[in-house]
């Protein structure tokens, strides 16, 4: 069983944020088809990888890169470094990429004598930058805005588990084989990997459409990172709504209510919408006074869910 020794004040210090590369190599991840895929995964690829094959068509690099740098229980390190700072934009990470030695990056591969000579030309980190750079402008870019509202929202809903729960309701199960073993030990994966010791480091969460999930850490190792699986309904395709709910009740409240299959915050409503916390307020008012949706507490937060009125009108447009 690998695991991470954690001390308290790393814990206490670390932070979910959301990154463009983590979401790319996601992406990547699905492409090379040596990982499990999750269900927006497999949308996505229906969607985009027509256009992925068709521009790296013959390409000598891609396809042996895929396969040795993704493959099952192996990510090459330098592609899942983590974001220095929140909020750092693809390009950024990026230029951290391509700044990876060739001997490094070569040896992230975990091949030993078994890389491909392609592989070993000079670049291969430059060669891995602009793969994924394609596939971040050309795939992943256009759904971006959505895809952080998602993120951000399975962000808030952890960090509402945190207040209640405690850390061990936010890491246990986090990703397969993850959970909390308690006196600082965070069990990563079920293989059997010596104990690591993050004492001092940072440690970042970060959510993406993966399937399983990886980790990942800086060279030298000060910062780490656990990429997770967005969680359940959060990371599929958002909810349809029919067009004469929409003319009837306004489109955004229709996308509200729709919404609201699932208990939600004001705050994870305003990260799924895209939309002011005052207007998503407004909306929420007006459907709770027609009986469409009611609320509760949960700890700090008031979650706000369909009414079975609300439930037999959106059965009916359907």
């Amino acid at each position: 069983m690998g695991f991470w020794r954690i001390g308290i004040d790393v814990l206490a210090g670390s932070r979910f944020v959301v990154s463009p590369l983590a979401e790319t190599v996601a992406c990547l991840s699905a492409i090379g088809g040596q990982h499990a895929v999750s269900a927006p995964q497999r949308e996505w690829l229906a969607a985009h990888r027509p256009a992925f094959d068709a521009h790296f068509a013959g390409d000598p690099f891609v396809r042996p890169f895929l396969r040795a740098a993704i493959r099952p229980g192996w990510i090459a390190d330098f592609l899942v470094a983590p974001p220095a700072t929140p909020g750092e934009t693809l390009q950024t990470e990026l230029a951290r990429l391509r700044r990876t030695p060739d001997e490094l990056a070569v040896s992230h591969l975990g091949l030993d004598g078994a890389v491909p000579d392609v592989l070993r030309a000079p670049g291969l980190a430059g060669r891995a930058a602009d793969l994924v750079d394609w596939v971040w402008s050309h795939l992943v870019r256009p759904g971006w805005p959505r895809l952080r509202r998602v993120f951000e929202a399975d962000i808030v809903s952890r960090t509402d588990r945190l207040s209640t729960g405690g850390w061990a309701a936010v890491l246990d199960g986090m990703r397969p084989g993850m959970r909390w073993l308690g006196d600082g030990r965070l069990q990563i994966n079920t293989y059997d990997y010596a104990p690591l010791d993050v004492t001092g480091a940072s440690l970042l969460f970060i959510p993406t459409t993966a399937a399983r999930g990886w980790v990942g850490w800086d060279e030298p190792p000060t910062s780490y990172a656990v990429i997770y699986p967005c969680t359940g309904w959060l990371a599929e395709p958002g909810p349809a709504q029919s067009d004469a709910l929409a003319r009837l009740l306004g489109p955004l409240r229709a996308t509200v209510l729709t919404l609201l299959a699932t208990p939600l915050s004001t705050t994870q409503l305003v990260a799924l919408t895209g939309t002011g916390l005052g207007s998503v307020g407004g909306h929420l008012r007006v459907l709770l006074d027609a009986g469409l949706v009611t609320r509760r507490r949960s700890g700090r937060s008031v979650l706000y869910y369909r009414t079975p009125t609300g439930d037999t009108l959106l059965a009916a447009q359907r």
